[in-house]
């Protein structure tokens, strides 16, 4: 009976994938007119093998050869549209987002790996708990969050100093950078600990999340055909009969994050039945974002108040959405400053004499986010290396785009405005309008900190990128836009200033190939091209008194 079920959903699944191919091969479309690479000759991947590979820099380069608007060929046969026009951007993200929904695998894969939580949800569901989520990542409650996040990070400081007091040591800071980013997302966000920094034992629910995007990844379409096949018991059903490997591990992991974020929610929810003398002994101090988002709840009319399913779902959200993202950007930033030591000598300085300001204690929040150099280093990093290059979207009716500036079709016509068809799928440029030299001038390929302390370009500011943060796309905008971004800001800051006041950084000489950053889904460096492991050696050099 079980091996017949199994049958006939692949046949459904089958059946639905052909249809689709079938109406893609063999209707015109509008969109066949926009400008873009020779076919990809492959109706089964298109040219998304390239899009997101992770030696795919070059071809990300090449948009910029066909305008502001392309046309690629996408999976199993399906158009997809790369945009990175300001205007068009506008639309998409900020004043006709409703009509532009996340793709039906994004959704499918974060239901099935989070639950009902932020980045699986659409609509009304979304913007109920954005408006629940909002006052605990605001700036007023990040200045209650600051002393927490110096605990982690001097005890990352005294973890990475016992490695060197014998003098200098390569340490993969690449390993450091997501151990103190599951920290700090763990006693900031989810009011727990999970690292405290001073041994190798992994932890579960960290490396659940570290292991999942992997696995399931190269499946995710298949999981947006699935979710639309019978009920979720159902599927479970089906999903626990498939003998492959990757079904098995996924369950294994999926089972795990549920499994902590009911303790940890649980947990929080006894503690403020108990009262403000239980909560303020725990970690966090009911300062913690998953603590203040209960309270919350608690008051929140009916109509607003989440369900405990999406308050649970809320909790490896956050941790996903924080540890990968944050951690690659820190390691970038390493990356670079040791890469560049003038910048991070300069940097120095200013961590150094904003320490002295304070009498030698931990930098103020308002002082910290002021630092100019500081918040300069860390704006051009986050706009040359985006932790995501792209996000996808689907229109979900026929919608005229307008463009900022005018497309030359296949055909030579001049196109101001494109009609796209329903069911489009999109990706947006994040790396593209970060990096478009229209608009960043000729050396937008360039890490330069300094462009951010004079006037940015007349061209770039007339633009109007919808971005929420500083011009750029990196957190994406409007009501999609990254809830937390805040919360990353601080974590880099903070993570950046305790460690150059006590260490320098610098390339070990002994590399047998040079650093290589991969673009993939998310960004990640390795040791050359070939290498698939994450790592990022440096050298590593405990600061001498006065600061030399």
């Amino acid at each position: 009976m079980a091996a017949i079920a199994t049958q006939c959903t692949l046949v459904a699944i089958v059946t639905i994938v052909l249809w689709k191919v079938y109406r893609r091969l063999y209707r015109a479309s509008p969109l066949d007119n926009i400008p873009g690479p020779p076919p990809s000759g492959s109706w089964l991947t298109g040219h998304a093998k390239k899009l997101f590979h992770r030696e795919g820099w070059q071809f990300h380069y090449e948009m910029y050869d066909y305008g502001h608007v392309v046309r690629l060929d996408g999976i199993f046969g399906q158009p997809l549209l790369f945009v990175y026009d300001p205007v068009a951007l506008h639309n998409i993200v900020v004043k006709d987002q409703q009509i532009f929904e996340e793709t039906s695998a994004f959704l499918a894969m974060n239901e099935l790996i989070f639950g009902k939580g932020l980045l699986a949800t659409l609509g009304d569901q979304h913007k109920k708990q954005r408006k629940i989520l909002n006052p605990v990542f605001s700036i007023n409650h990040m200045r209650h969050m600051l002393p927490i996040f110096y605990k982690v990070t001097d005890r990352l400081r005294d973890a990475i100093a016992s490695q060197v007091t014998s003098g200098p040591r390569t340490i993969d800071m690449a390993h450091w950078m997501v151990r103190v980013a599951l920290e700090l997302v763990g006693q900031g966000g989810l009011g727990c600990s999970f690292d405290a920094l001073t041994d190798d034992t992994p932890n579960a629910f960290g490396e659940a999340i570290k292991q999942l995007g992997p696995i399931i990844f190269p499946v995710r379409h298949l999981l947006t055909i699935t979710r639309k096949i019978g009920t979720p018991g159902f599927r479970r059903w089906v999903g626990e009969r498939i003998p492959h490997w990757r079904a098995r591990k996924a369950r294994e992991l999926i089972d795990t994050l549920h499994t902590v974020s009911c303790e940890i929610v649980n947990s929080k929810k006894a503690a403020l039945a108990k009262g403000d003398e239980e909560v303020i002994h725990q970690v966090g101090e009911g300062k913690d974002i998953i603590s203040k988002l209960l309270q919350a709840n608690m008051v929140a009319s009916a109509e607003d108040r989440l369900s405990d399913e999406e308050v649970v779902a809320q909790v490896s959200t956050l941790v996903s959405a924080a540890m990968d993202t944050t951690s690659g950007v820190l390691s970038h930033l390493l990356h670079l400053l040791a890469d560049h030591p003038d910048v991070q000598e300069r940097l120095r300085k200013e961590v150094i004499g904003a320490r002295q300001e304070a009498d030698g204690g931990h930098i103020s929040y308002d002082r910290l986010v002021e630092l100019p150099y500081l918040d300069a280093v860390c704006r051009e990093t986050l706009r040359l290396y985006p932790p995501l290059p792209g996000i996808g979207k689907t229109y979900v009716r026929h919608v005229v785009l307008p463009l900022g500036k005018p497309l030359r079709g296949r055909d030579g016509t001049l196109m101001h405005e494109l009609l796209i068809p329903k069911n489009t799928n999109i990706a947006i440029g994040i790396l593209a309008s970060n990096r478009n030299p229209e608009l960043w001038g000729p050396d937008a390929d360039e890490w330069k900190p300094e462009r951010w302390l004079s006037p940015l370009p007349e061209t770039l500011i007339n633009a109007h990128i919808p971005g929420v943060y500083s011009n750029l796309m990196t957190f994406l905008g409007g009501g999609r836009s990254c809830i937390g971004f805040k919360f990353s800001q601080m974590e880099m800051k903070v993570v950046l200033a305790t460690l150059l006041e006590s260490f320098t950084f610098s390339i070990p000489l002994e590399l047998e190939e040079p650093i290589y950053w991969n673009l993939a889904g998310i960004q990640f460096p390795t040791v050359g091209k070939i290498s698939t492991k994450p790592e990022l050696p440096l050298r590593v050099e405990l600061l001498r008194e006065g600061g030399e």
